[in-house]
């Protein structure tokens, strides 16, 4: 009978060399995803990690299985550190180049994902899929400096604020569902057309635009100004910059096919890179 920790040594080293299989066969099938589909893992530097994680598996994997002379050993030692050396520079380089964005939603069921090349200053959203793997979704409009905010305004609308690279505010809005029940496309500016109010604020929607009424200073934004985002969220532009995100909450009706007005709430938002807090507003009547 083999002593116990002979019998460790080589369930230790199999299961070390099945796990270094699993993770290279994953590796295989995201190489292959990637280059038919333009797939990524959600997190790019998982990539790196996971080559990492093989080299370590494998190595011990077969200095448990299998007996060797001090200087076969020294070989195996050397080669390991020159793979993980030259993986973790990867890994590095990668961070230098990528800035990743990344948050996670307040009921845990959607990820926002930003990825923006520092070097040519170009932002991509991601759709994740499993939280494990994301395909690029649309690239932000401006060039980017690498400062990013987000806020989650309700469970499934995302609001990122960032300074592009002439030093303007922007928000990009990530919208993960509807409030129609996802039977047609619809209008957030039309839906919520009447006077909201909430803390010292005011949103008036009419015919010819959307009015903000902010601490007794108010500013009217015309149709042409107003960028919609999925079918929950609207940006209002100023000499273009943003200045406020109008979003749905999930309390949101627009009754449309009832004589009935809107009820429910939407959020106002302020874009600024300082930290503000959202503002609930309630219909209150129609103009």
């Amino acid at each position: 009978m083999k002593p116990i920790d002979t019998r460790f040594k080589k369930s230790g080293g199999w299961l070390l060399f099945l796990a270094a299989i699993g993770l290279f066969c994953l590796q295989m099938g995201y190489l292959f995803l990637h280059s038919r589909y333009d797939i990524e893992y959600t997190d790019t530097r998982l990539f790196y990690i996971l080559n990492l994680l093989i080299i370590a598996c494998m190595t011990a994997s077969i200095l448990l299985l299998y007996s060797f002379s001090k200087k076969v050993k020294w070989i195996i030692a050397s080669i390991t550190t020159v793979l993980v050396l030259l993986h973790a520079g990867l890994l590095v380089h990668h961070i230098d180049q990528t800035n990743q964005v990344t948050s996670l939603s307040p009921d845990w069921k959607h990820l926002f994902v930003i990825k923006e090349n520092r070097e040519t200053g170009e932002a991509v959203h991601y759709r994740t899929s499993y939280w494990l793997f994301a395909r690029p979704k649309e690239s932000l409009p401006y060039m980017t400096s690498g400062e990013f905010k987000v806020k989650w305004l309700e469970k499934d609308i995302a609001a990122l604020t960032y300074k592009a690279d002439d030093g303007t505010i922007h928000q990009y809005i990530g919208t993960y569902g509807d409030r129609e029940g996802g039977i047609s496309y619809s209008y957030v500016g039309p839906s919520i057309q009447g006077t909201w109010e909430g803390k010292n604020s005011r949103v008036i929607s009419t015919t010819e635009g959307i009015t903000i009424d902010n601490n007794g200073e108010m500013k009217r934004y015309d149709w042409d100004s107003v960028i919609q985002f999925g079918t929950l969220a609207v940006v209002l532009l100023r000499n273009n910059q943003a200045h406020w995100t109008i979003a749905l909450n999930e309390d949101f009706k627009s009754n449309s096919n009832e004589p009935a007005p809107p009820s429910g709430t939407i959020t106002l938002y302020k874009a600024t890179m300082d930290h503000v807090e959202s503002v609930t507003l309630k219909y209150v009547s129609s103009n």
